[in-house]
């Protein structure tokens, strides 16, 4: 393979992901929702850590922050376990998709900011 072709095949590799992640536009700012839910869901993975929640008779999927500012602010993996009930503030999508960009936790009557 001529070194113009990997170099080109080695870029795109990288660039994957970033093309893959999300940005913060497909969520309505101007709609914040605050509820308390039940963990039917843990994701304790990068990107981004994710739970799922029961509200309003749909699954949530409510996207937290990357894992290093999770546990810089003091939300680590054992905190977030499958039936715990949190407080959860964020935005929804604009698209009505059940997702939510979360901005705070309350999690054992502690508050975490994520952004």
């Amino acid at each position: 393979m001529r070194p113009a072709r990997l170099l080109l095949s080695l870029l795109l590799l990288i660039a994957l992901p970033v093309l893959a992640h999300h940005g913060w536009s497909s969520y309505d700012a101007n709609k914040a929702m605050r509820f308390d839910a039940a963990l039917a869901e843990v994701k304790y993975r990068n990107p981004h850590a994710e739970v799922g929640v029961d509200h309003g008779g749909k699954r949530w999927n409510v996207v937290l922050a990357p894992l290093s500012r999770l546990a810089s602010r003091g939300l680590p993996e054992a905190a977030l376990t499958e039936g715990k009930t949190i407080t959860i503030e964020g935005y929804p999508r604009l698209d009505g998709t059940p997702e939510l960009r979360a901005e705070r936790v309350v999690v054992d009557g502690k508050t975490i900011e994520l952004r």
